[in-house]
């Protein structure tokens, strides 16, 4: 696909990987719209790289379908989505709360799809349309005190795929990007729970996080964001990129 003056939406879009990816899409020539909860890092990115900027609780149907036509006022038509709103939290299972379980698959898994549902009709009309939600290699394999964070990302995961077949014949493609531990601000409050839970300091336990990657060390959000734009221009459908 061509990205350059099409309009693409990115949740979670003022911070981290979302900043970065709406970074990466404007340098390509994309018209950027950007959804979020917290007004001032939205507002601050959206002026940076000259995107418009919603208000958004993607956990909200009714303001999701505001938001995005808020978005499409603006630049038009949607012809990409990318669902990089999300949140994460540990504890053992035996100690997870009802309330915690529906808060982390509202946010991680209900978000998408509440986007996806207000972004289809417009591709579909267009018969063109990219879809890419930034999943988790949690979204892949499991890992201990993340239950709902594991179960909602398998879960996006388990969507693109189901749209992929149900939509790829339409012009319409659906991936996940799984990045493992990427230098953010949810890397961040992961640090602080370990140093507050275990005594370690904070580099030990940032050093801890990055051995549980592969490469050992943390991904950078720019190398999430690449991997996105790839894929968006590529013609691959319901995969799930593992970046680790």
């Amino acid at each position: 696909m061509r990205i350059e003056g099409r309009h693409a939406v990115v949740t979670g879009g003022g911070t981290g990987i979302g900043k970065a990816i709406a970074r990466a899409l404007a340098k390509e020539g994309s018209k950027v719209s950007l959804f979020g909860r917290r007004a001032e890092p939205l507002e601050a990115t959206a002026g940076e790289i000259g995107a418009h900027a919603a208000s958004c609780d993607v956990t909200d149907p009714l303001a999701v379908a505001e938001a995005m036509q808020s978005a499409c006022d603006r630049h038009g038509p949607v012809a990409i989505l990318v669902n990089n709103a999300g949140a994460a939290s540990s504890a053992p299972f035996a100690r997870i709360e009802a309330e915690t379980w529906r808060a982390t698959m509202a946010v991680n898994l209900d978000g998408v799809f509440h986007c996806c549902r207000a972004a289809i009709g417009a591709m579909l009309d267009a018969g063109d349309g990219r879809i890419v939600t930034i999943a988790s290699t949690a979204g892949l394999e499991g890992y201990a005190y993340t239950a709902p964070y594991c179960a909602a990302k398998h879960g996006a995961v388990g969507l693109m795929r189901a749209l992929a077949a149900e939509y790829g014949a339409k012009g319409i493609t659906a991936n996940a990007v799984c990045p493992g531990f990427v230098d953010t601000e949810i890397v961040a409050d992961a640090v602080r729970n370990i140093v507050a839970k275990t005594g370690r300091n904070a580099e030990e336990a940032r050093g801890e996080l990055a051995r549980m990657n592969p490469s050992g060390r943390l991904i950078r959000p720019e190398e999430v964001a690449d991997a996105v734009v790839e894929m968006i221009q590529s013609e691959r459908n319901g995969e799930a990129l593992e970046i680790s």
